[in-house]
Formats: structure tokens, sequence, C-alpha cells
């Protein structure tokens, strides 16, 4: 992959004056424990609110604190908090670097949630900062109501970072606007082994400014700079209104740690002093569970970042790890290969609960396209796909065991979204076109970057024979946000017809791409 340095409006409620307050924020302070100077007033959430893998029911309020306090949260059906219920949460500490989830349960489906965040001085709990507030929207009961929601990836990466004189990232501000039911976030939520510099002269004359701090001067390392890539993105006043709106079904991919990586691996890269790409791993796992509200994922616990989100009864989000459990980057020639790329458990997890999914969309959310080539040096592969167009090798073994999966079992309605290679695209996978035919036909749509470099199209493999029927992609490298080719999805679930409509959007609101698929069918 690259290392270089509105959805149903009849239903939506405009977010109002509680939001005001996180929008109004400014740069929170960047040092990565409580600022001394700061310590004789009341606790403070200028990092802003967050809520992940919303359900009918349930929902994960994340927030950070300035020093040790413990959090509250009050949930209301109204803005206005006259009647509340309160949800007492975890004490903030330095353990976590101040961070904490709430979990709410026993929610009203299909309903509006407004929710505060309160942080209370742990010695003196009459002692509490100004509330931060949010709101979100449950899954809804029942099928007529439709579901929407946005999705893509790759945020500051190839030294493109906050950009304040171009008015920071957004394309979160865009996506908020649309007021969708969640946010897909697909992988490299940060970029670890991207340091950012003040500035970066562009191929017109044009002098980008990023934003800087310290953890973000060098590759990630320590536990305290994987934390300060986290912290960075959350600068930027856009993405912590966003996050005040719309909830996040997160995952990860590799700059998260390093490019590229996986497990076992050795890094040879003259910028690291710590070359065990396991334990960079295990510190850049803790700082993502702590800087991300995922339920299955604990900072200081055994957990998982693949699960499953289940959205009402229209939709079911398969979240895929493609990263801790993978098998070492290769040629990708191998007869037999049972690890592949998700690992033997997470293999079998996954057809289990596409087998257990009763909801008419099964959206299979990849960290890592299925047909697209990405390289990793001169002779090994990043992804899937090995560039031979033959009988699946390597990797393509366990894709294609669970292709064959669905196609025997009858499993209806699966679409792949991911992010990844900087560009935008849709992909009709079609056993007629393939050397390997055991196969229905599928859609994958790729989607991306945020606010990164763009990127030329990557090349087919043709084993599942994919189509590439849409792509916008820059002619040239590294291309920066401020030229264009940053890129999200849009994805809409009619209530009434089932129809799933995926519209490829790029930063300016422009649909570049629809596609309109009809449910329960196969070969569209």
């Amino acid at each position: 992959m690259p290392e270089l340095p509105s959805m149903r409006p009849s239903r939506r409620n405009v977010l109002r004056g509680g939001l005001a307050a996180s929008a109004g924020l400014g740069l929170p302070a960047l040092a990565g424990t409580a600022p001394a100077l700061a310590l004789s007033g009341r606790p403070s959430a200028d990092w802003g609110v967050q809520v992940g893998d919303v359900t009918s029911s349930s929902g994960l309020v994340w927030a950070r604190s300035d020093r040790p306090a413990r959090m509250i949260v009050e949930t209301s059906a109204t803005d206005s908090f006259r009647r509340v219920e309160r949800w007492r949460g975890p004490l903030l500490g330095p353990g976590t670097d101040f961070t904490g989830t709430t979990p709410l349960r026993d929610l009203p489906a299909g309903e509006q949630v407004h929710y505060r965040v309160l942080l209370a001085d742990p010695d003196d709990p009459r002692r509490v900062g100004e509330p931060v507030t949010g709101t979100f929207r449950t899954a809804p009961a029942r099928r007529r109501d439709g579901v929407g929601f946005v999705w893509s990836g790759d945020l500051a990466g190839q030294g493109w970072g906050i950009n304040q004189e171009l008015g920071g990232y957004l394309l979160f501000e865009e996506m908020r606007r649309l007021d969708p039911d969640f946010f897909l976030f697909s992988g490299d939520t940060v970029y670890a082994d991207g340091p950012l510099t003040d500035s970066v002269t562009l191929p017109d004359g044009r002098v980008w400014r990023n934003v800087t701090t310290p953890e973000k001067a060098k590759v990630a390392e320590t536990l305290a700079e994987y934390r300060g890539n986290f912290r960075y993105n959350l600068q930027d006043a856009n993405l912590r209104r966003f996050n005040a709106q719309v909830p996040a079904i997160v995952q990860w991919d590799d700059h998260e740690v390093t490019n590229n990586w996986y497990p076992g691996e050795i890094l040879t890269d003259a910028r690291y002093t710590e070359k065990s790409v396991d334990v960079l791993a295990a510190r850049a796992r803790r700082a993502f569970a702590e800087y991300f509200p995922i339920p299955t994922l604990s900072p200081t616990r055994d957990g998982r970042v693949h699960r499953v989100v289940r959205y009402g009864p229209l939709l079911d989000v398969f979240v895929l790890d493609m990263r801790t459990h993978r098998d070492a980057n290769s040629p990708g020639r191998e007869q037999e290969n049972e690890q592949g790329i998700l690992g033997a458990e997470q293999l079998r997890w996954l057809k289990t609960e596409l087998s257990r999914s009763r909801a008419v969309w099964k959206v299979i959310a990849a960290d890592m396209p299925i047909g697209l080539v990405v390289p990793d040096g001169a002779t090994d592969f990043e992804a899937i796909a090995n560039a031979d167009p033959g009988a699946p090798l390597g990797r393509e073994l366990q894709i294609a065991e669970l292709l064959r999966f669905v196609k025997h079992r009858r499993i209806t309605g699966t679409v792949w979204l991911t992010a990844d290679v900087h560009h935008t695209s849709a992909q009709h996978y079609q056993p007629s076109r393939a050397a390997f035919g055991d196969f229905e036909p599928f859609w994958e749509f790729v989607t991306g970057p945020i606010n990164a470099g763009a990127f030329p199209a990557s090349a087919l493999d043709g084993t599942f024979g994919p189509e590439r029927v849409f792509v916008k992609a820059p002619e040239r490298g590294n291309v920066s946000p401020a030229e264009g080719y940053q890129f999200y999805g849009e994805v809409a679930i009619d209530g009434d017809s089932g129809e799933l409509t995926v519209r490829l959007r790029e930063l300016g609101g422009a649909v570049l791409y629809t596609k309109v698929l009809e449910p329960g069918l196969v070969g569209q």
C-alpha cells in the first residue's frame, strides 16, 4: 500500500444546541498527560466525544479527560435534557491515557438519543467539568425505517496532516451534513509511521502547512508516541463535530502500527530503534483500543478487532481484521495456506456468523481489497491478489474457500466495502470471467483517502474475475488533498424495497458513480 512521506431526510433530526459546545472548541492541549498548570480547575473533555458500534439497544460512549476524573454519561430523548438517565462510567487515569468508555444498554430502537459526558473530580464529586454533548440514532427494529451510512479510510497519510489554512479535515464535515446513521472507518485511522513536517511545497508552488506535534515528528515506537498519533487527529474541529453526531464502526489496517506489517516481522527500516513488529503492534493496539469505542477490544485485556455489528433487520456489518492474524507477506504462490490473511480462527468465525445472519444485506467490511494488486517491495504482496490471473494461490486460497462457502450455503446479500488503495473504484466479480468459478457474483466498492496522498489505480488480478466498472484516481503518486482525489462512499438501504444503493463520492459532494443492488438476487 502507499508509503510515501442526503440520505432519507424525512427521518433525520438535525442536531441542535448541545453540539455547539463541541463545535466551538479550540485546539486541545497537545501534551500527552494531564497539564500540571490546569489541575487547579475542573476536569475537561476538550477532545470531544464518540460513540461506537451502535445497535438497536446499545452504544459505547468514549471521552478523554485532561486529568484523573470519573466519567458520567447522561442520556435523554431530547437535547433539552429535562429528563435524563444517568450512567456511571469508569475512572479515567494515566493507565489509559485518561480515556475511557461507558456502555449504554436497553436503549429504544430506531430513536434519536441525546447524551452528555460529565467528568467529575474523583476526590470531590461536586467538582464537575463543563458537559460535552452528542447524539446518535439507534438501529431500527423495523425494516421499513431503512438504513444509511458512509465509509472511508486513510487519514493523515503520506505527510498530509491537519492544514488549518484549508479548513482541516473537510471530508468529515461533508459526511456529517449527510447525517448518516453511522460511519464505517475502514482502517489506516492514523499514520503512526508517517512523520509530519511543518510545510510541504506542492508541484504548483503552493505551500501545504501542517499542524505538528512532538509525537508526529518521528515514526511511533513507544506507547506514548502511538497515543499521540491518535490524539493528533482529534485536534481537528471537523472530526470532533462529526464524532459528536455520527457513531462509528472502526477497524484497523497497517498504518496504525507501521507500513505493510505482519506478525513476527523484524524491521530493517533504519528509522526504528525497536525492530520487533510484535512489540510495536502490542503498543499500537493498546493505543487503538484506548482511542476508539470498540466493545470487543480493551486496552488492558485480551480482545479482538473482528466482530459483527447487527444493525436491525436490513443490515449486518462483518468487521474483518486482515492484519493481526495474517501470514508473512510473500510472492503468494503457496498451493496450501490455512492461515492466509484472516487466520483459520477468524475464517471459521466469519463463516459461522454469515450463516447465522438473517439480515437482508451482509456488508463485509474488509480493510484490504480482494482483486486489486497491492505490492510489498519487488516480489511480495501486501493484500490478497498475487498478480497471477490463474487458479487461487497463497492468500487467494482462503478467499476462494469463503466465496465457495457463501455460494453453497446460499447466503445472499453480501457486499464488500474497503479502502486502503487511495483511490475510488467499483469492481464486479463474475465466475464466468474467473480462473476460479465456484462462487456467486458479487460487488466490491473501494473508497478513500479521507485526508492523505492519492495514488494511481491498482492493477487487477483475474483469479476471481473482477471487472472494474468505475475508477477515479490520479495519474501520479502521492497527490495532496489540496489537489483533490479525496473520496468517501455512501450506502442507503430502502426500507420498503430493500434495495441497496451505493454512491461513490468525492470531496465537494459530487456523486461519481451509483449502483443499485436488489435484495436476494445473484448475478446483478
